[in-house]
């Protein structure tokens, strides 16, 4: 087993436990060279085989094997195609973040690992998935961006390791979730811009930020 596959297994699995994914939803890809390997389509993530990841050509989209790539196959390869920097790209439908966003919200910034670890959230209204539109959409904004909250639908988070782009993934929604719990019981205190840019610029936050970017 290689190790793209390793770790694209181990993600696959952690998206499902950490309640990411319900059932076949959701999708992950990894860089290899020139190739990437994606999650087959129709699949529950956790029942992939190490066979069963499919191998496509970044620059032509061509697809190696017998089975059919995620559904939103484009929006992945429009990732590895506009920044190089990108070797992961998680995509999922976390319940919080999907609730916020579809309110016509934006997921505040709560706490201090959120500003200090994701340097950009980017939003997108509604655009009907597995679309050339949805991937363009997504294309025009991945530069720059660690996290891209899709409304109505869900949200990619991309990373020079799976395990930043889960990280990512992972704090975006628990900030949904206290945002949520917060609006519940008052009005959330948002930190301000000047209180996001001092986290960032600590010394323990960037070292934390630098080991997500080294591989496993």
């Amino acid at each position: 087993m290689s190790a793209v596959i390793g770790e694209l297994k181990k993600y696959a699995h952690k998206i499902v436990d950490a309640g990411l994914v319900v059932g076949a939803g959701g999708n992950l890809s990894m860089r290899d060279g020139e190739y990437m390997y994606i999650s087959p389509s129709g699949f529950d993530l956790k029942e992939i085989e190490d066979d069963q990841w499919v191998k496509v050509k970044i620059d032509t989209g061509e697809v190696f094997g017998d089975l059919k790539p995620s559904s939103e196959l484009l929006m992945h390869l429009e990732c590895f195609r506009r920044n190089p920097e990108i070797n992961a790209v998680l995509h999922a439908h976390p319940s919080y973040s999907v609730g916020v966003s579809s309110a016509g919200k934006d997921i505040p910034m709560l706490f201090p690992d959120f500003p200090a670890m994701v340097k950009k959230v980017s939003y997108l209204d509604y655009i009907i998935p597995t679309t050339n539109l949805l991937a363009d959409a997504v294309g025009e904004v991945i530069h720059d961006s660690d996290v891209i909250v899709m409304r109505n639908h869900g949200v990619l988070t991309v990373g020079k390791t799976m395990k930043e782009a889960f990280f990512y993934m992972q704090l975006t929604e628990e900030s949904a979730k206290v945002f949520t719990i917060a609006s519940t019981v008052g009005t959330p205190r948002i930190l301000t811009e000047q209180e996001c840019e001092d986290l960032r610029n600590l010394s323990s936050e960037k070292y934390r930020a630098s080991l997500l970017k080294k591989k496993s």
